[in-house]
This record gives structure tokens, sequence and C-alpha cells, in this order.
């Protein structure tokens, strides 16, 4: 089959799976108006805070994780507005994402081995490895970004799970086996993989074009140019990483290896690495009694 051939049928595939998966196409009012916020250079504080009031719920999280291990902020915060402040808007709106996105990691079974909240955790743990190396290599400033990047990475999975479960159950089951890349198998099994699915429902939810970039391609990084690589790569290390440690759903990375090149390219050193190894268990801890409930 050409190349064209293939292109044309994972399209379809692709827009198959997004007219059956939903409400999973469709982010709650209230994180759309967040993002489209957040994204807006002239936006405030005040302007997030003036969404937020109206959203007990949400305003009752945010609290909750400014005032977690997770961020290790000084005091307790009682008022929505000082905790948008002291968080930043960024941070909130990751808040506002994996609030929207967590009810959808179920503890249904997608296979024999796995639930679907098994991805969650995996995501977690890819979210807090990403978030860690950018504060070891000083780039904390990107730090919001890099955690949501690593948070959302395998949206495409859930994407699978409504519109395809047999065949995402019957992946599962050959990847298991040892010898075979879990997106090679999507693709030969349903005609699309992980990256293409999670990338086209990014690309609706109108994330930023790096974002949708992360997603595309954190299994492909050497098919990016040098001005769009940092970030898939930055995933790619930690997805590497979480899979090979065995945190919730590990299949996706499990054959991926981490090379000094790589390293190098991100800025990272072995010993860095190690170091963000070593402190990974207790981050996630962390990570998941912030992002629960």
């Amino acid at each position: 089959m050409s190349t064209t051939a293939v292109n044309m049928n994972t399209a379809q595939v692709i827009k198959t799976a997004l007219a059956k998966i939903g409400d999973i196409a469709t982010l709650p009012e209230v994180t759309t108006r967040i993002i489209a916020v957040v994204d807006d250079p002239k936006s405030t504080a005040r302007d997030l805070h003036n969404i937020i009031k109206n959203d007990p719920a949400l305003a009752s999280r945010i609290l909750k994780v400014v005032n977690s291990a997770f961020y290790g902020l000084p005091g307790q915060v009682s008022e929505i507005d000082r905790a948008i402040v002291l968080l930043g808007l960024s941070a909130v709106k990751n808040i506002a994402i994996s609030a929207s996105i967590s009810r959808l990691f179920t503890s249904e079974r997608i296979s024999d081995r796995f639930s679907a909240r098994d991805i969650w955790k995996h995501s977690v743990a890819v979210a807090v490895a990403t978030r860690q190396m950018c504060c070891l290599l000083g780039k904390r400033p990107f730090a919001e970004e890099a955690f949501l990047a690593g948070l959302i990475h395998d949206l495409g999975l859930l994407v699978e799970r409504q519109a395809y479960p047999d065949g995402l159950a019957e992946i599962i089951r050959e990847s298991a086996k040892g010898d075979r890349y879990l997106h090679e198998l999507e693709m030969e099994i349903i005609g699309a993989d992980h990256q293409t699915l999670g990338s086209a429902l990014a690309a609706k939810w109108k994330f930023p074009r790096v974002l949708q970039t992360v997603l595309g391609y954190h299994h492909k990084i050497d098919n990016l140019g040098p001005d769009h690589r940092l970030l898939p790569a930055m995933v790619y290390v930690a997805d590497t990483l979480c899979c090979h440690e065995h945190f919730g759903f590990h299949l996706t990375a499990a054959h991926q290896v981490i090379d000094e090149t790589l390293l190098v390219s991100i800025g990272l050193t072995e010993a860095q690495l190690e170091e963000l190894r070593a402190e990974l268990p207790e981050q996630i801890e962390a990570a998941e009694a912030m992002l629960t409930g």
C-alpha cells in the first residue's frame, strides 16, 4: 500500500474515532474559557478569578492544590484570588484541564492486565518527571507547560479505548509479548496510533501547537526539526523512564532507550537523570494526592 493510501486510511480512522467518542471530544465550558484566558497575553489573575469564582468545585480543587505538598508553598491559603497569584495562571490552567480529563480515566478494565486508571497513573508520573526535568535544567518558568505536556501525552489511548476497545485489547496482548513497539501495533491493528489520535483530539480542543506536537511525536522525535524538538524530547525521556520503572501503564515506551546523544540535546546529564529517577516515587505520590478528588 502506498504512503498516500496509508495516510488517507489513517485520516479516516481518526475522523471515525473522534465521531465515536462523544463526551471525551468536548471539554467543559469553564475549562475552555480558562484556556482562552490564560493563552491571552493581555489577561490577568483577576480575569481568571472572575471565571473560577462561579465554579465552587474547581475553586475548592485549586485551594487543595495550592496547599498541597507538591507545590510546598508556605502557610495555608484560603482565598482563591491569592491562590491564583501564588500558583500562576499556567498552573491554574493545568488544574482545570486535569480536573476535566481525570474523570475519563476510570477503573474499567482495558485488558486483563490494565485499567484506564493505570493510564492516569502513568500520565501523572510522566507529568511529574517532565516538570522535574525542567527544574533540574533551570527552566522553572517552563515547568508548568512541561507538566501539562506529560499529563496529556497519552490522551490518544483514551480515544482508542472508547472508539476501538477490542483493537486496543489486542494491541496490549501483542505488545505484552515483548518484541514490538506498541505504536507500530496500533498502526497495523487500528490504522492509527495513540500519537495521531491524541494530536487530533488536542487540535479539536484548540490546545497550543506545541502540545499537539508533543502528543503527535513523543515516540517519533527524530521526525522533528531542532526548533520543535525540545519538549517532545523531554516527554520522550520522561515517558521512557516511567515505563521502565513500571509506573502505571508501561507498554507504550517499554522498548525505548535513552541514549547519551538524546540527553545532550536536552542538556541533561546522566547524574541528573539518576537524581530524577530517585526522586520520582515521592514526587508522584504528592502529585497523585494533589490531583485526586
